[in-house]
């Protein structure tokens, strides 16, 4: 079952109010806040409560910059890239996306710990105060998880201070203490979940379950290895306190081992996947379709759901339903927010399952074509076929194409330039095109019937979908040297997408899954912690952003007065290169492996250790 979250219903607002209201009309009370006595001997307001604290999922996956931004995935059209750089400090922490801020996160944890102590003596229905607790305890976890892949070990709170507390400092709990207290957590949830009658949008044991396979697949990850981790980093070998960032010691095979039983856990309750059943390759059309019907959760994509954020424009005015707007080309009047970079697209294989090579001239002179079908699901590049223009675009593009380039237009031997309609030169806008030359595709409702991107829309975002359950299965098993049980689900996710089915061995094992788990799972804010916790930043996350840059040279002979994409038309050249100088300037220092904690934060509580290398 999926997890809708969303501010608290007006009905249940309007039952607050009413509450308030029936009381003596000389009671101060305020008339929107029911009192703490009356909360918690309601059910229906005790649910209001605990529903208020999803929204610590607030954009979800669907946030105008994506987590990937911070990757070598894309580049975020508006800066704010301090990360990237390398430029952060307990004074300047750069960007960090709200659901993993640390006194963000610490708020609904307060609201987690006031709703279990509270619930544990409400008097209302057995059934539903034993769901509201379980909800609650898949909450802390959460929150807990949020901030243990962002930060490493964090001080784990599990009661209400009051204001006669002496002393609100806290120390920092050891990795492997914050991994035990959330499985802990997850466990319980998982229990009290169980058999629940539980409406749509709710927290479930499988929502339980599944995060607990992503806790211990980390958790025996290189990074949160600690003997690993300093024989790959002088500056993690050197600090103080590496207790606080992974393992220092214990059986790590066993940390594989618990993660692959968790995730097949998940795997063996038989209710969820999409289209994982093939035995061959899918067509390209097919899996095309296939993969938009599981980012879209339509058309059987549904079961790919176990945790998800949904939308719904009544009530919703969160940014994620304004996705379109958000990170639609300009030439749609979009911002194109989030831009896949060069670097990505090149990790695209080929239909065939080969490596895309530049130094081949048929692939460089068609970089677009016989690509694996992932990529045209979930990018915008220069010809692309999209949605119809709005009516000042229809004149430019009446073929209802995206327009990355520069082309001429004219006669041969004549012309006039003409910047593409999605290009930072467009006739439309001309502040807020693609930096790189592509703009994304995935999660945008294809409907051709909504021209206007500045519309909401409500695509759900899925915070944990069961493929991301399969990987984890399958890099378990490479950990534990089971190399054909990890092929045979890994190749079950390349049938579907139309992939052929890949047959190495060892570290070439190992990197072809590590490239199948991006391509696969983009903008799914998995690929900054990936490259964290695998290790490879320094020659992944470190990498210069590369563009495409492109122009189409009318053919002799020919003549142009509207633009489209033709090759008998025009010869394009694809040149790609190191971003402007100025945009962003990437580089990699191991102090990103664990960011800091902020400096308020740091004053505030004196017993907080910081990360090394701050």
């Amino acid at each position: 079952m999926k997890t809708l979250t969303k501010t608290i219903l007006a009905a249940v607002v309007t039952a607050v109010i009413f509450y308030s209201c029936k009381q003596d009309f000389l009671n101060t009370q305020p008339l929107n806040v029911a009192a703490a006595g009356a909360t918690w001997s309601d059910p229906s307001l005790s649910e209001a409560f605990v529903t208020d604290i999803y929204n610590v999922l607030h954009d979800g996956l669907l946030n105008q910059e994506s987590m990937d931004c911070i990757s070598d995935n894309c580049l975020y059209n508006f800066g704010r890239m301090d990360i990237m750089e390398s430029n952060i400090s307990p004074s300047n922490t750069g960007w960090v996306n709200n659901t993993y801020e640390y006194g963000e996160m610490y708020i609904r944890i307060r609201a987690v710990n006031t709703a279990l102590e509270n619930l544990a003596s409400a008097k209302f229905d057995a059934t539903m105060r034993d769901k509201l607790i379980g909800e609650s305890y898949f909450l802390r976890a959460y929150c807990y998880n949020q901030m243990l892949r962002y930060y490493g070990g964090v001080p784990l709170v599990k009661h209400t201070y009051a204001l006669s507390t002496a002393d609100f400092s806290i120390a920092r709990n050891t990795y492997e203490e914050c991994v035990n207290s959330i499985v802990g957590d997850l466990d319980s949830a998982a229990l009290l979940l169980t058999g629940k009658n539980l409406t749509s949008g709710r927290a479930t044991a499988d929502a339980a379950m599944a995060l607990k396979a992503r806790v211990l697949l980390y958790a025996a990850s290189d990074l949160h290895d600690i003997p690993t981790a300093k024989a790959k980093s002088a500056l993690i070998a050197s600090y103080a306190n590496p207790e606080l960032l992974g393992y220092v010691s214990g059986d790590r095979t066993a940390r594989w081992q618990k993660a692959k039983d968790a995730a097949k856990a998940v795997i063996d309750l038989g209710k969820y996947g999409y289209m994982l059943n093939l035995s061959a390759p899918a067509s390209k059309a097919d899996a095309i379709t296939y993969y938009t019907n599981v980012y879209l959760s339509k058309n059987g994509g549904e079961a790919e759901a176990i945790f998800s954020k949904y939308y719904i424009n009544a009530s919703s005015d969160d940014w994620g339903a304004w996705y379109p707007r958000n990170n639609c080309p300009n030439g749609y009047h979009g911002w194109t927010s989030t831009e896949p970079t060069q670097n990505l697209i090149d990790n695209y294989e080929m239909m065939d399952g080969t490596k895309f090579d530049w130094s081949n001239p048929t692939e460089a002179s068609t970089p677009y074509a016989n690509r694996d079908p992932r990529f045209y699901a979930s990018v915008m590049y220069d010809g692309s076929p999209w949605k119809p223009r709005t009516t000042d675009g229809a004149a430019y593009d009446p073929y209802n194409e995206t327009q990355f380039g520069t082309y001429e237009v004219g006669t041969y031997g004549s012309t006039t330039t003409y910047f593409g309609l999605d290009t930072r030169n467009s006739n439309l806008e001309n502040w807020n095109g693609t930096r790189t030359g592509y703009a994304i595709k995935k999660f945008m409702d294809p409907d051709p019937s909504i021209v206007d991107m500045n519309q909401k829309q409500q695509i759900q975002s899925n915070q944990i979908r069961f493929t991301e359950v399969v990987f984890n299965y399958a890099e378990a098993c490479l950990a534990l040297g089971q190399e054909d049980e990890a092929k045979t689900w890994i190749n079950k996710i390349r049938y579907r997408a139309g992939m052929p089915a890949i047959t190495e061995t060892g570290a070439a094992l190992v990197a072809r899954y590590q490239n199948e788990r991006n391509i696969e799972m983009l903008c799914e804010e998995q690929r900054f912690y990936d490259a964290r916790r695998w290790m490879i930043a320094p020659s992944v996350l470190g990498q210069k952003v590369r563009v495409m840059l492109i122009t189409g040279k009318l053919k002799p002979g020919k003549s142009v007065t509207t633009y489209r994409y033709n090759t008998d038309n025009y010869n394009y050249t694809y040149n790609v290169q190191n971003i402007e100088s100025g945009v962003e300037n990437r580089s990699w220092d191991d102090k990103v492996y664990f960011p800091p904690f902020a400096l308020d934060q740091m004053n505030r509580n004196t017993k907080l250790i910081q990360n090394p290398g701050y």
